[in-house]
């Protein structure tokens, strides 16, 4: 099999030769679509496509449709009226939106109004700051309004200093009308301060209109509920996981039927992303991680038959469905990537198994370049088990030449490693700069079963090390790697990984580049915003003595005890605004770097969160990422 590979290889190399590759100019210049919805009479898509605009250092949006069947697109201007607004009640008098409300007062201008210069934040607990932005006492609320007068808008979370959408990445998929328009259901975490920096505890909640009542409706659960929907049926459905603290437990679908909840996915090893019913309410479609990937599945909705839920795997390929648009039919609208193409809408007829894509906004881009390939291989972990690793091999790949090869380190923890396609840490552009990239499923990845899973949790610096190192050892014995050009990289956990390799890698890598790493897990626990989560990843603070797990960690799983080791080059990148993973986790590395006379380098990027959004500073990024390996590697 693997001589029939290379020679497809080569083949390809051929055909390919004379295309150019992707640059990092080219990938910001193509376009970002973001799907609206099917129109009313289900003839189109509505769907979005952002262009960056470099100049001006923003992002410039046009919208189109285009018949479901393909065709030729058309710009339009207005296209609220052509698409169902899940926001207006069933009834159609109302409209549900939400908006930030004053309603604690933190400022030091609140609390001293005759200081109205004063910059001074006052709080007495935690969430203090979230995500990339402080808290100034203002509150996510949901309120309704009649149709046209949105001026009179009721909040129906009076003086709550409580978040519905959550912060800080809710939507109007927090709430939604109850299918007879008397009552809003919407997501909130009712904790606040420490309490709420330290739960997961989302539940579902009902106001009722008539009375102003508002009732709990998953109370008896006390991890996260969210993603609220009704079946055609009328029947309460939502995303569910168990554990409090745990924001990466399995999420299972979950149904109100007949006074009882059904947990139609309990049975099924994996967990649940975004979700959708048929029509006739039968079934329930859904996106979820499998095998490197990410595709459609199924499960039937028993009702009152006595049959237990069966779990259907729909889509099957080298690609990920990451969203569901809508179902049509037996045809399933969904968006795809993979790793040489970013995002399109594609539809899917679940009957003939025949994919048709609807939108080519970057196909005329991708026709003009080579394309890399990527492999799926299975490799052995140091306790035997199979662990999938994808390797993405150069554009006019020469299996006779040797390549510098990057391991890439996912960030997560519990993130799937499919066949994404990032702006940022983007396979297709590695590749095209000559490098062979490993990207393995290692512990703690969805897609391979929730004990796997799961297997990362207060094992951060133990077993999933050893995947890494398998991983990279096991492509390393190609004579198409050169092995003495191996670097690591990664962001936030694969940021940590790059630390904490760094320390214990016994020299395999010339080079690393970390972006936004955890290094010291005790400021970390210090200084983080979401408390819940090293609680639940590390086992609790520091000072537990008697926290046989946290201790454990602490002392063995710290990437700050092994500094002592670093021998290698390393770029830190980090997000002045980053308050996941704050900036002291950067600096410290860089100043343990330099310290210690190991060549290092500190990208740092002031308005920037986790992530780089803003396309100068993306492209600053990109430069800096390739400036480091062609000097080290």
């Amino acid at each position: 099999m693997k001589k029939i590979f290379l020679f497809a290889l080569s083949l390809a190399s051929l055909s390919a030769f004379s295309q150019e590759v992707m640059t990092k100019e080219l990938l910001w210049k193509l376009g970002r679509v973001s799907p609206l919805g099917i129109s009313k009479d289900g003839k189109n898509l509505i769907y979005k496509v952002g262009y960056a605009n470099m100049e001006e250092d923003k992002f410039d949006t046009t919208t189109y449709q285009i018949p479901l069947a393909g065709g030729v697109p058309t710009e339009i201007t207005e296209y609220k009226d052509l698409l169902t607004d899940k926001n207006v009640s069933p009834t159609g008098e109302y409209v549900l939106l939400d908006k930030a409300v004053k309603v604690n007062n933190v400022l030091g201008k609140d609390l001293y109004p005759n200081m109205p210069k004063s910059d001074a934040y006052v709080f007495d607990g935690l969430d203090y700051r979230h995500w990339d932005t402080w808290n100034d006492g203002s509150h996510n609320h949901v309120f309704y309004a009649p149709i046209g007068k949105e001026d009179a808008a009721i909040d129906i979370m009076p003086n709550e200093p409580y978040d519905a959408p959550q912060k800080p990445f809710g939507g109007d998929e927090d709430y939604v009308w109850a299918p007879d328009g008397k009552s809003i259901v919407y997501v909130a975490k009712k904790k606040f301060g420490t309490e709420y920096a330290t739960s997961t505890n989302t539940d579902l909640y009902e106001y009722n209109l008539a009375t102003k009542v508002t009732k709990n409706l998953t109370e008896a659960n006390v991890g996260y509920d969210t993603n609220p929907t009704f079946s055609p049926q009328g029947y309460l459905t939502w995303l569910q996981m168990k554990r409090d603290g745990y924001e990466a437990d399995k999420n299972d679908l979950i149904v109100r039927y007949e006074g009882g909840d059904q947990n139609l996915t309990a049975n099924w090893d994996g967990t649940v992303g975004s979700y959708q019913w048929s029509k006739d309410g039968s079934k329930i479609y859904f996106t979820a991680a499998v095998g490197g990937t990410i595709q459609l599945f199924e499960v039937n909705f028993p009702g009152r038959k006595r049959i237990a839920p069966v779990v259907r795997q729909i889509t099957d390929g080298k690609f990920d469905v990451t969203g569901i648009v809508g179902i049509d039919g037996d045809k399933a609208i969904v968006t795809r990537t993979d790793f040489n193409h970013a995002t399109e809408v594609f539809s899917y007829d679940m009957k003939k198994k025949t994919w048709n894509q609807i939108t080519k906004v970057n196909d005329d881009i991708y026709s003009k370049i080579a394309l890399s390939h990527s492999e799926k291989r299975i490799v052995k972990t140091v306790d035997g088990k199979d662990m999938v690793t994808w390797v993405v091999y150069p554009p006019n790949f020469d299996p006779n030449k040797k390549y510098p090869t990057l391991l890439y380190a996912q960030g997560g923890p519990q993130s799937a490693l499919s066949q994404f396609y990032s702006f940022r840490w983007n396979f297709q552009l590695m590749a095209a700069e000559g490098y062979i990239i490993v990207a393995p499923n290692r512990r703690g990845m969805p897609g391979h079963g929730v004990e796997w899973n799961e297997a990362i949790s207060k094992d951060w610096g133990g077993k999933p090390m050893q995947d890494y190192l398998a991983a990279i050892d096991d492509v390393a014995t190609e004579k198409y790697v050169d092995k003495e050009r191996l670097g690591a990289v990664g962001a936030s956990y694969g940021g940590y990984s790059v630390f904490f390799l760094a320390g214990i890698h016994e020299n395999r890598f010339k080079s690393f580049i970390s972006h936004c790493g955890v290094f010291d897990l005790v400021s970390m626990y210090g200084t983080t915003e979401e408390v819940f989560f090293p609680n639940f990843d590390t086992g609790g603070a520091y000072w537990e003595k008697d926290n046989k797990d946290a201790q454990n960690a602490y002392a063995n799983f710290n990437p700050i005890n092994n500094v002592d080791k670093w021998n290698t080059p390393i770029l830190i990148i980090q997000g002045g605004k980053d308050y996941r993973v704050p900036i002291g986790q950067g600096q410290e590395a860089f100043q343990a770097a330099q310290l210690r006379g190991v060549k290092s380098r500190f990208l740092y990027l002031p308005e920037e969160n986790h992530w780089v959004v803003r396309p100068q500073n993306a492209q600053v990024w990109q430069g800096e990422f390739f400036r480091w390996l062609k000097e080290t590697l």
